[in-house]
């Protein structure tokens, strides 16, 4: 697993964190609307069937193999964050 770099603030949080400095102030009701709403953003109720080519499926299953996640969860985590808009090609604009 890569060893993330944190930044001093980062690190003074993560300490903090760690050390049981930090308490939740979250309540029940709060936690089970954030629980609803995880469990339907992550429902999976609909099947969908498609081509790839053999290098691609390969390149994925590596890639879920490295982030201990099956392959079909990697996909579709991946289709969530295009359609959401937080996955973007950090190639497209690389020349301009």
């Amino acid at each position: 697993m890569k060893k993330i770099k944190l930044d001093k603030e980062e690190q003074e949080i993560l300490d903090a964190y760690e050390s049981g400095e930090f308490e939740s102030v979250i309540t029940d009701e709060r936690k089970k609307s954030i629980e609803q709403i995880a469990a339907t953003t992550f429902k999976k109720d609909k099947r969908i069937n498609i081509r790839l080519s053999g290098r691609d499926l390969s390149a994925i299953q590596r890639r879920a193999l490295e982030e201990g996640i099956p392959y079909q969860t990697l996909v579709a985590s991946i289709l969530h964050k295009y359609v959401s808009g937080s996955l973007y090609d950090v190639t497209a604009n690389k020349g301009n």
